[in-house]
């Protein structure tokens, strides 16, 4: 029974019978050649028509999301349900708008070689209202190596007969299903049979509804179940591909086996049960790198809540929620840092833990790490936010092995108090000792990046993560939507890690290694993943609003909503 404390949830929706999933996949299969024979101005007709059935579903999704994940009316978490699901899915439908328009090569704001001849595309800011809503930011979509950035291969070259993709949906991002659903239509150029998580079900006849036109004429096809479910329909004959957003061991069985004894013996054998295309994204160990320098008691406490907001988003059940504070343990600001970040981690209501697992999840972190330091009270059906002080920087060690999924940070301190030092030691440990290469963020103060410009650039190249924010949380990688969003690329099935494959990348760039987001050090107003925003739920009704019409008439109207937070 839910605790009390939080709102009674959404009612079960029950599973999709097996014979009901074969005769939507084959009623998909009939759909692909229509699909395919769309063409720009239809497939446009048909996102402009999706904006609308969005907006109409918006409140509706919010409210149902809230309801699941114990968010009162007019809290931070409700602005959370607005920002990762009707705002960042709106602004998808709006920028393939725009790369459709554009012949599937919508124009880059720039492109420049890096030294060593690897290109790199700007991304963001795209035009004016960017450049006033985001002052500061950019963000830039670093081509594989080796490659030209080409974009939108799939408009420029000849149809194929289409094919039928399964996604199996996320159970903790609202926006996560739709989106991906998003891509593999029109990057992928596949119908989609969209398997909802059980965690978050209820969402799925919302998504019905908001995607109405896409799902009347069978483009798109919601199903909902377990891994009974799951399987079926990606071993189904008529299924030419599979994206899968959740775990590795989820992953692993779809391609290798349930059975751990046929899993090893099928890996030694290079004998996947799965001998389909399939492309995922399957979390991270997210660390976030804190770059020391002259940071003054203003910066140590506005970034002590920054990290907050990193942690605490969606009750930390996010694959790129702040899970590592990677810290320079000879700094001498790091104790006070430290002090800052526990100091508002304590004031933050706990949370309540509706993903699956949490509390085992949790209870073995604490059973390793003695030490830990729960924050505050939980109320039952919560977790407290919890503290690992001192995690040793070393291969096998478990919080960084282990992605927590649930309010835990661990604290992980490198030899070091200069910055120089602080980088040379910390990003191999990210990339080799840290499990997963989703996303990370760092932490750098502008004097320490005019002071050592060429390090600090020389640590953003060598990490090997899929997004990589800079003065900003990774959700923003996320959010923005022009940058790719997966794995570094070079996993293999037999070791995924973090997945293999990128979503979103509306400029349909061909070829994306990593993107990376720059901010402000210190960014004004309140920024939207803070916690501790006190406006948010008008913001993110308001951001919706301005994707579905956006125009620089509109921008004061969001500004005003940014300012009271």
């Amino acid at each position: 029974m839910p605790s009390p404390a939080f709102p009674e949830p959404p009612s079960a929706l029950p599973d999709t019978p097996l014979s009901k999933c074969d005769a939507l996949v084959t009623a998909a299969h009939a759909a692909a050649p229509r699909w395919i024979a769309q063409d720009i101005p239809a497939r446009v007709a048909l996102l402009r028509r999706c904006m609308q059935s969005l907006w109409e579903a918006a409140e509706e999704w919010v409210a149902v999301s809230c309801r699941a994940k114990g968010h009162q009316p007019g809290s931070a978490g409700e602005g959370e349900e607005w920002l990762a699901g009707p705002l960042t899915t709106m602004r998808n439908l709006r920028l393939l708008i725009d790369a459709l328009e554009a012949g599937g090569a919508p124009k880059l704001p720039g492109r420049s070689q890096r030294a060593d001849g690897q290109w790199v595309a700007r991304v963001f800011p795209t035009d004016l209202p960017d450049r006033l809503l985001f002052t500061g930011f950019t963000a830039d979509v670093w081509i594989q190596p080796g490659e030209e950035p080409s974009q939108g291969r799939v408009y420029r070259e000849p149809k194929g007969s289409g094919g039928v993709s399964v996604v199996l949906g996320a159970g903790n991002v609202s926006s996560i299903g739709p989106m991906d659903a998003l891509y593999k239509l029109f990057v992928d150029d596949e119908v989609v049979i969209l398997k909802m998580n059980p965690v978050n079900a209820y969402l799925g006849p919302v998504f019905e509804r908001a995607m109405a036109p896409l799902v009347q004429p069978g483009f798109i096809a919601v199903v909902y179940g377990g891994a009974e479910v799951g399987g079926h329909l990606c071993h189904h004959p008529q299924v030419a591909s599979i994206h899968i957003t959740g775990s590795d061991r989820t992953h692993d069985a779809i391609v290798w086996g349930s059975d751990p004894d046929e899993r090893q013996r099928r890996q030694d054998t290079d004998d996947p049960i799965l001998k389909k295309e399939i492309t995922s994204e399957l979390g991270c160990v997210t660390p976030l790198l804190i770059v020391p320098g002259p940071w003054s008691d203003a910066d140590i406490d506005y970034h002590a809540r920054h990290v907050v907001g990193m942690v605490a988003n969606n009750g930390s059940f996010n694959c790129n929620a702040a899970k590592v504070l990677v810290l320079p343990g000879g700094w001498d600001k790091r104790d006070a840092f430290v002090t800052r970040v526990e100091h508002h981690l304590s004031r933050l209501p706990a949370r309540k833990a509706y993903y699956p697992g949490a509390q085992q999840r949790y209870e073995s972190f604490v059973a390793e790490y003695p030490d830990a330091r729960p924050l505050g009270p939980a109320p039952e059906g919560a977790i407290p936010w919890t503290v690992i002080p001192s995690v040793k920087p070393q291969p096998g060690e478990y919080a960084l092995s282990n992605e927590a999924f649930c309010g835990v940070l661990a604290l992980c301190d490198v030899d070091a108090a200069d910055a120089p030092s602080y980088l040379a030691a910390a990003v191999p440990l990210c990339n080799d000792v840290i499990w997963g290469t989703l996303s990370c963020m760092m932490l750098v103060h502008p004097k320490t990046q005019k002071a050592h410009g060429a390090r600090v650039e020389k640590a953003i190249a060598d990490l090997r993560y899929g997004g990589i924010a800079v003065n900003a949380w990774a959700g923003l990688v996320y959010g923005l939507v022009v940058t790719s969003w997966g794995a570094f690329p070079g996993h293999t099935l037999k070791d995924i890690r973090s997945g293999r494959g990128a979503v979103h990348n509306t400029f349909l760039l061909d070829h994306p290694q990593k993107s990376v987001v720059r901010a402000p050090f210190r960014i004004q107003p309140t920024p939207a993943w803070f916690s501790d925003h006190r406006n948010l739920p008008a913001l993110g009704r308001r951001l919706t609003a301005f994707e579905m019409k956006p125009s620089v008439l509109g921008v004061p109207k969001v500004a005003m909503a940014a300012l009271k937070g």
